[in-house]
């Protein structure tokens, strides 16, 4: 690695709300502020004190930086390794940096290095101030200089500024040394550094860290592969629930055992087995699904197995079945509990023996492939009442997942319709297309016996009739404004409103929704324009517009 390599967005990242710099939270810094700061401390400390604190500040702060460029890159060779420090401090934006020269003699510990700094806050005082109160007045740089080149060096380096722009220089001037090349020149400024043993206070704590790295970094590694696929799924995970789902999907994704994945339809039992396949060794290979409810028995044994020219009416050429087809990668059997008892037996011939037979041959053929079902009906209840096979269910669920229905995990709802309304932005070309905030409730207090299917539906349908890309409550469907609309009545049973009020209530709330534009309303409400008028005609409580 060289330190012109060096890019602040492969540096930084910003997630869960904060800044890190690989793993090492980060806070922003106003350079005001900050000058404040420096004044404040020296009218109250006075200036050997404020400058021996901000050095050591400098100091720690070098230190800290010198030991994650040791962490996460491999340098080639010290010289770089000591240039990424006047990189460093370009990126995160504490002055321009320049190296003149470095003169390294690594077998003897030996260093001379000289830097020049432009347009550092510490010399230039706020416009109106008058000059820095001692000078030269870089001491918070000469103490990162200073610590991230005593931990690359693995010993003390201290920088003394030779020039300073507080003092009339042009520009500011550090040269720093190993302690013995420095000799008694250092004697008047090395208090300033070792005050209260900051090297060793500094290196016991880089040592803690040292031995806290491995198992830090495997949790980073465990959190970033969890939100990069969260993200692939529904962007956001909130729900627990669902949150665990995800987990186990990943612990079992690079093991080829089988997978039984249940829940309701619509859940999104298949982007889960995409999902493992993805994040599996089979990766690389085919992801190949077939649906077993929709096809008849003689034409799923076909497309599973494959045929022989002439097995049957119709087979013209040989046909390799999708078992062949997915050889080393994933088939994905869906709504397996659809299928009959004679299919079952042949699936599990398969599992088995990791063989098949195409139709209309005797010679079996082996698959390498790992197989990943779902289902949205009850097995265990299928198998006692004689109509699914008890071992194949043990075949296939081999790692079961059920998958929580969305109404049971209210947390995803809004993610996932943000999700939705960002892809179909793209795909209907509406680049303002976003929820307006009063559809947030309604989507909220939905039941969605259709789970994410009829989420992602009831988007697009609303992004369509939406006006110039803004989702208005009126555009969702009626049984979602409808189903909002019931969830206030309040009272029980004896309180309970008739047929005609609740109908009154809820064609006034979807007027309402609708600015009193009928048209709109009768839209919303899938009903004509004529039915509506009749409607509200009929209605005692009714007032003709004027």
């Amino acid at each position: 690695m060289k330190a012109e390599n060096l890019r602040v967005e492969e540096l930084v990242e910003f997630s869960d709300g904060c800044l890190s710099l690989q793993g090492r939270r980060l806070v922003l810094h106003d350079i005001n502020a900050f000058m404040q700061f420096r004044r404040d401390l020296l009218a109250m400390v006075g200036p050997e004190q404020a400058r021996r604190i901000l050095v050591r500040y400098g100091f720690a702060w070098g230190y800290a930086d010198a030991a994650a460029m040791a962490r996460v890159f491999t340098w080639d060779d010290k010289v770089e390794w000591l240039k990424a420090g006047s990189r460093m401090l370009n990126i995160q934006g504490l002055v321009r940096a320049a190296i003149n020269r470095i003169e390294l003699d690594e077998p003897n510990g030996k260093l001379e290095m000289e830097l020049t700094w432009h347009d550092s806050p510490e010399s230039e005082p706020p416009a109106g101030q008058g000059q820095p109160e001692i000078a030269p007045s870089c001491w918070v740089l000469t103490g990162y200089t200073s610590g991230y080149a005593s931990y690359v060096m693995g010993g003390e380096v201290y920088f003394i500024e030779q020039r300073c722009v507080s003092r009339g220089d042009k520009a500011c001037r550090a040269l720093g040394k190993d302690v013995e090349s420095w000799g008694e020149e250092l004697a008047a400024h090395l208090h300033y550094f070792q005050a209260d043993d900051i090297y060793g206070k500094v290196s016991a704590l880089t040592e803690e860290l040292r031995h806290k790295t491995r198992e830090l970094e495997r949790e980073r590694r465990r959190l970033d592969l969890l939100r990069r696929e969260s993200r692939r799924l529904v962007i956001e995970v909130h729900s627990e629930s669902f949150r665990r789902v995800l987990e186990l999907a990943n612990r079992i994704a690079r093991f080829d055992s089988s997978v039984l994945i249940t829940g309701e339809t619509g859940t999104g039992k298949e982007v889960l087995a995409r999902h493992i396949h993805e994040n599996s060794t089979r990766s690389g290979n085919q992801f190949v699904a077939v649906n077993c409810g929709a096809l008849p028995e003689t034409l799923l044994e076909s497309e599973l197995f494959g045929h022989r020219s002439g097995s049957f009416t119709g087979a013209i050429r040989d046909q390799i079945g999708l078992f062949e087809q997915a050889e080393q990668g994933s088939i994905f059997l869906d709504e397996i509990g659809d299928i009959t008892p004679a299919m079952q037996l042949k699936i599990l011939r398969v599992l088995q023996e990791r063989e098949v037979m195409r139709l209309g041959e005797r010679k079996p053929r082996k698959v390498d492939i790992r197989v990943i079902a779902a289902t949205n009906r009850d097995l265990r209840a299928m198998i006692a009442e004689g109509s699914f096979r008890e071992d194949l269910y043990y075949r296939l669920g081999v790692i079961e997942i059920e998958v929580p229905p969305l109404r049971q995990r209210r947390e995803d709802i809004l993610p996932l319709a943000r999700y939705f309304c960002e892809r179909l932005s793209r795909r209907l070309k509406m680049p303002r297309l976003h929820l307006d905030a009063r559809c947030l409730d309604y989507l909220q207090a939905y039941d969605w016996p259709g789970n994410v299917r009829e989420l992602e539906n009831a988007i697009e349908r609303a992004a369509v009739l939406s006006r110039e890309g803004t989702v208005l409550p009126e555009n969702l469907p009626p049984q979602i404004l409808s189903s909002h609309n019931v969830r206030h009545f309040q009272g029980g049973l004896d309180h309970a409103p008739t047929l005609e009020q609740v109908e009154h209530d809820y064609i006034q709330h979807v007027l309402r929704l609708a600015g009193g534009n009928q048209s709109r309303a009768a839209a919303s409400l899938g009903i004509s324009y004529s039915t509506l008028w009749r409607k509200l005609k009929s209605s005692p409580e009714h007032e003709p517009s004027t």
